[in-house]
């Protein structure tokens, strides 16, 4: 009866575990168009422009509008996030800085 349980137990960790190796992205059908916004100027020197993101939501993607921040230490650009094409639909990468 021990062996029992602990080969379950070894099949329901590794369900689990394989679970959660799936796509770590939202898809959706139609790409969405990125809302117009007025943006502001900047608040000093030396503010960089971060573009407005995508952030997935339990109803699709909700969209944040960008704003203004100085660059973060030991990296100076920001590359904008962006839309890209997958099998199931379209998905929104991150923008991140480098």
């Amino acid at each position: 009866m021990k062996k029992l349980f602990t080969i379950a137990g070894f099949f329901v960790f590794i369900l689990i575990f394989l679970t959660g190796c799936g796509p770590s992205y939202v898809t959706v059908g139609v790409r969405p168009q990125t809302p117009v916004y007025v943006r502001t100027s900047a608040p000093g020197p030396g503010y960089i422009w971060v573009e407005g993101e995508w952030t997935s939501g339990s109803h699709g993607y909700v969209y944040k509008t960008g704003y203004w921040t100085q660059p973060r230490r030991k990296y100076h650009q920001y590359i904008p996030g962006n839309w890209k094409k997958g099998k199931r639909g379209w998905y929104w990468v991150s923008g991140q800085w480098r």
